[in-house]
């Protein structure tokens, strides 16, 4: 199905789902305009570009069109696993082009997957700030801030991918002039000038759920995924590094992990909108639900993106011959929570077993078959595997078939999990 069929098919949905509600206006029937709105699909559908629905997406594939709002190009990249928070749309600037400036009362993340630019902000206190990119950077906005996007190249497109709130914003004040054109400045988010020039003050506090410390990175630009510094997180999984970043004091989260050659993370589940972008690498994610008796697969490289649904299990596996990395930007960030959910994250509850309480499956107690089929995939790219110490890989690997179908084991939930 093409994207402007799921435009249509959207906006098709939403009418049928409001022509089917039954409303009286003092006991007499009428067409049900005034109920079950989603203005920030409504919004979507209005803005007349390609609009892209699947459980993920190659972000640097997806077709684009002419987007008047940005004087660019652009795509809506949806997502089923986005919740009612958060989603993303691709913008494409032009050999040599620009955006036109633009502003919004919506947190955004922007990460670079294509081409090299750079950003102008105009600050509440008349100053402006610049600052050029390349692939893999990482950048946000201070909310409501004027900005501009260029592309320094004459031969080749820009392509940048937004995370951002919008549906949340859009869906709580339902006024498209408030949230666009509105005058009111933020200034105590503007951030340091250091923030926009790739510097920023590396923070840690420690998780009360799980041993450790989380390390936190505050800024408003990240220059280059590929090579910032990570810190070690083995909570998640054996020599897994992380870093969580603060941007533009916004309370969207993000958080950069790294997965080692011949390794993968452990599972584990989460709040809906959770947009996972991989950064460098190749290799897939499983998902599942408690009681399903096959896997999801989502494969990835650079430019791929997909979010996990609520509350589903998903696992991911390096299978290529050096480290990847991805990025995740959800709604909830370190410093402001906002929801009970991110919160219990914030306080380690992702790296902690479901049974004790937290949203993770341990090596040891997860279905064979997930580490059978990574062994398979590796062996195909002539990658050796790391973890012979945690797993018994010749007995898994010897396995009759009956021992590997059936409902996927998945050990039971112990304490408040959420």
């Amino acid at each position: 199905m093409c994207c402007f069929e799921h435009c249509y098919e959207l906006r098709d949905h939403l009418d049928t789902v409001r022509r089917d509600c039954s409303v009286t206006t003092n006991g007499k029937p009428e067409e049900a305009k005034d109920f079950l709105l989603d203005p920030y699909k409504d919004w979507a559908i209005g803005e007349g570009i390609p609009i892209h629905l699947d459980f993920g997406h190659d972000l640097i594939a997806l077709q684009t069109g002419p987007w008047d709002r940005y004087d660019a190009r652009g795509c809506f990249a949806f997502t089923h696993g986005a919740g009612d928070f958060m989603s993303n749309y691709v913008i494409e600037v032009a050999p040599g082009g620009k955006t036109r400036p633009i502003k919004h009362l919506y947190e955004a993340f922007f990460y670079v997957l294509v081409g090299n630019g750079s950003t102008t902000v105009w600050l509440p206190n008349g100053e402006t700030r610049s600052f050029e990119w390349g692939p893999r950077a990482l950048f946000a906005i201070p909310l409501n801030c004027q900005y501009q996007i260029f592309n320094n190249s004459g031969f080749e497109p820009v392509r940048v991918s937004c995370t951002h709130n919008a549906p949340i914003t859009i869906n709580l004040y339902h006024d498209l002039n408030f949230v666009f054109d509105n005058p009111c400045t933020f200034p105590d988010r503007m951030g340091l000038s250091k923030h926009f020039e790739g510097e920023g003050d590396h923070r840690t506090y420690a998780a009360s759920m799980a041993k450790g410390i989380r390390n936190v990175w505050e800024t408003n630009f990240v220059h280059d995924l590929m090579s910032f510094k990570l810190y070690e997180l083995e909570s998640r999984g054996k020599g897994s590094s992380n870093v969580s970043f603060i941007l533009a004091d916004g309370t969207m989260h993000a958080h950069c992990s790294q997965i080692p050659t011949g390794r993968y993370k452990k599972a584990h589940r989460h709040a809906a909108g959770t947009h996972v972008h991989a950064v460098d690498g190749e290799g897939y994610s499983l998902l599942w639900y408690e009681g399903d008796s096959e896997f999801k697969e989502f494969p990835w490289r650079h430019g791929f993106m997909y979010t996990p649904p609520f509350w589903m299990f998903h696992q991911h596996f390096n299978t290529c011959d050096k480290p990847a990395r991805y990025l995740a930007c959800s709604l909830g960030s370190r410093r402001y929570p906002f929801i009970s959910l991110r919160r219990k994250s914030s306080e380690g509850g992702g790296s902690v077993s479901v049974q004790q309480g937290g949203r993770q499956i341990e090596y040891e107690d997860q279905d064979p078959r997930i580490h059978r089929k990574w062994l398979e995939a590796i062996l195909e790219n002539r990658v050796e595997s790391q973890m012979g110490d945690i797993f018994d890989e010749s007995a898994i690997m010897s396995l009759p078939t009956e021992a590997l179908t059936g409902v996927i084991q998945t050990p039971r939930s112990i304490g408040p999990a959420i």
